[in-house]
């Protein structure tokens, strides 16, 4: 069976939150609307890949290590699942963007990549891919590759604001 995969083009987010970012033209950003007291939290929903990537937001008041440790104990769940997971430490000074990415690797894995970036003193943001069907990554393995360009774009793009 062959995927067809869109062209790469991208296009600025702008919200109230305290950040902005570039997503792909053929994904769509998607508020939650019923998180009145978590309202940065969204999604980046890819229709046509039956894929949606959860992004949630914390402003930080001296709890970076509680946010830290919240998401590796989240990516950590799905070691069950994994045959693998792999870590990519990610720094950009020019923009105060800091974090990590996750690589989960293994047929069943709920979530293939999920990520968190923080400017180490006011944000945290954190983001997993989730597909709307039975995992099997092998088989999907053309597509995560592809959403994974498209995450590593969210990241290098996201600027915070003042």
């Amino acid at each position: 069976m062959r995927i067809a995969l869109p062209e790469k083009t991208y296009h600025n987010i702008e919200t109230d939150c305290p950040y902005s970012f570039e997503i792909a033209d053929y994904s769509q950003f998607i508020q939650n609307p019923g998180s009145l007291t978590e309202p940065c939290w969204f999604d980046v929903s890819y229709p046509q890949f039956k894929a949606k990537l959860h992004f949630s937001y914390k402003p930080l008041k001296g709890n970076l290590a509680e946010f830290l440790e919240d998401s590796r104990t989240l990516t950590n769940k799905h070691i069950s699942q994994a045959s693998n997971i792999e870590e990519s430490v990610i720094i950009k000074d020019d923009t105060r963007v800091f974090g990590t990415i996750f690589f989960v690797e293994g047929s069943r894995a709920a979530s293939p990549v999920q990520f968190h970036v923080t400017d180490s003193t006011d944000h945290f943001l954190r983001a997993a891919l989730y597909f709307n069907v039975t995992p099997n990554n092998d088989s999907l393995a053309p597509v995560i590759d592809f959403l994974e360009q498209d995450i590593l774009h969210i990241i290098e793009t996201l600027e915070w604001k003042s």
